[in-house]
């Protein structure tokens, strides 16, 4: 991966051998690519996502985040598929799953936790199935790199290999510079009141593949198992809590947020 696109966030420091090659690989191409035609819109993009080494890949992010024991609407957490399913046949199913167009997202799940600062205001999550998870990672591997290639050098938040203390740091750069304004502002619900449309919108911008477009929409339209057991369609926005809104891709709507600096 060149030194301007490191590999996706959460990326083994020293990729080994097999999947994770292959992917960073690939990973590396579709930056490069994007960066040389900021116009470029990917075909052919559903292959990657299928791809074995993706899913596998995406299977080993997925075990690996701190949610790997919390089950999505199904029940199943990750240690219920490694050891009552296996991973090698679940990743069979899956991939079959895909490429004959039967994959459909099921509904998040629900759950509420308090927002930090004893506001007494909470936040609420949405959790995925394990398989649904999978998908989203295999997505988040192919589709960031291309709008990785897009964002601003300025743009701190939720980006690979970057952190707010980057941004802390090119503030103090500033600062010794003769800057003396730090503005801070915020989307006021940005997750939840994101335009579907719009959002798909600013997804053909880079992508063609009507396959990858369908999987992206699926997910925004999955919906949602409420704490109270109600179904709610997802009109609007996006649930935090999957793959894809945790990396702040595409997915998530929020391609401008994350932490930013800007000179004043």
């Amino acid at each position: 991966m060149p030194k301007d696109a490191p590999p996706n966030g959460g990326a083994r420091d020293q990729t080994p051998a097999g999947p994770w090659t292959r992917v960073s690989e690939m990973q590396a191409k579709l930056h490069r690519w994007a960066a040389a035609d900021p116009g470029r819109r990917f075909d052919d993009l559903f292959n990657f996502v299928h791809d074995p080494a993706t899913l596998i890949v995406a299977f080993d992010r997925v075990a690996g985040n701190r949610g790997a024991r919390t089950p999505g609407v199904d029940g199943l957490t990750v240690a219920d598929v490694e050891e009552r399913i296996g991973v090698p046949g679940f990743l069979h199913d899956l991939r079959a799953a895909l490429k004959d167009g039967s994959f459909r997202p099921l509904p998040v799940r629900e759950r509420k936790i308090p927002k930090p600062g004893g506001s007494g205001k909470v936040r609420s999550l949405g959790i995925p199935t394990v398989a649904d998870r999978v998908v989203q990672a295999a997505l988040k591997l192919v589709l960031e790199p291309i709008f990785e290639a897009d964002f601003e050098p300025v743009s701190y938040g939720f980006r690979p290999n970057r952190r707010a203390q980057d941004a802390i740091a090119e503030i103090h750069h500033f600062g010794s510079r003769g800057y003396r304004w730090v503005l801070d502002a915020d989307i006021e619900a940005c997750f939840d009141r994101i335009d579907h449309t719009v959002l798909m919108d600013r997804v053909r911008q880079r992508v063609k593949d009507k396959r990858v477009l369908a999987l992206v929409k699926a997910f925004l339209k999955a919906g949602i198992l409420t704490e109270l057991g109600e179904n709610r369609d997802t009109l609007t926005g996006t649930p935090q809590g999957g793959s894809a809104t945790r990396g702040r891709t595409v997915v998530s709507g929020c391609t401008d947020g994350g932490s930013m600096v800007t000179k004043v």
